[in-house]
């Protein structure tokens, strides 16, 4: 069953229209995959689905809602989040900070007990919790970006290129809390750099090139496909 339905979507910036009537489903519990080079339109993508971006045209279905004019703050409400791209933390608060900003929505016990399960689950940022977030190193300031995410309890998480920046050690990492968050249920849209991995893991994957969907399938079909492997996985990050 799809958890997010996007039906033809088209969004840009002014007067550039970047995604041009892009259709795709993510199904629940499910680990979608999206591939391209750079400028193909992914982030321009996954900003439309949180509604940071407005929808020019076409329609997005998220858990029975449609939420293509809906406000971004009841995308999260509704669980959909999106983890961005570069972190983008509140580099001045500190990590404790970071999270109780994130998790405003849940208060009291509930709030205090889901602060400590993201310590548990991410115990450097426990050790870290009265440091500035701008002070984490990059896999630091990137799991920091995960645990804010998760406190929200979402459905589906929008990751936009979790890999970029960091050591091959850091990489591995990152994809380890993918693969583990994915079997606790949490359905995942990937937006990814690192194309062999992204599909190593995925259960289906979409290839964008210029706004629109070249080629599609599941993970193990576009890792074996001559074009992907020609295009994007000639030089593989390890």
């Amino acid at each position: 069953m799809a958890l997010l339905e996007v039906e033809n979507l088209k969004a840009g910036y002014g007067r550039i229209e970047v995604v041009h009537g892009i259709s795709l489903r993510l199904e629940t519990t499910k680990l979608c995959a999206i591939v391209g080079a750079n400028g193909a339109g992914k982030t321009t993508l996954l900003l439309a689905l949180s509604r940071l971006l407005a929808i020019r045209s076409g329609r997005v279905i998220f858990d029975g809602h449609d939420i293509t004019h809906a406000s971004s703050q009841a995308v999260v409400a509704l669980g959909l989040v999106q983890v961005p791209e570069g972190r983008r933390m509140l580099a001045d608060m500190s990590v404790e900070e970071n999270l109780k900003v994130a998790a405003e929505t849940r208060l009291g016990k509930a709030a205090a007990a889901d602060l400590e399960a993201m310590y548990e689950r991410f115990p450097i940022l426990g050790t870290r919790r009265k440091l500035p977030a701008g002070s984490l190193s990059g896999g630091e300031q990137q799991m920091l970006a995960f645990a804010r995410a998760l406190i929200a309890k979402p459905k589906a998480l929008l990751l936009d290129e979790p890999s970029m920046g960091l050591a091959p050690k850091l990489v591995e990492q990152v994809f380890e809390i993918i693969a583990a968050e994915r079997e606790r249920g949490t359905s995942i849209l990937l937006v990814e750099q690192n194309a062999r991995k992204a599909l190593s893991l995925a259960d289906y994957a979409y290839v964008l090139e210029r706004g629109t969907i070249r080629i599609e399938g599941t993970g193990s079909e576009l890792l074996g496909h001559e074009e992907i492997t020609a295009a994007y996985l000639g030089e593989v990050e390890t």
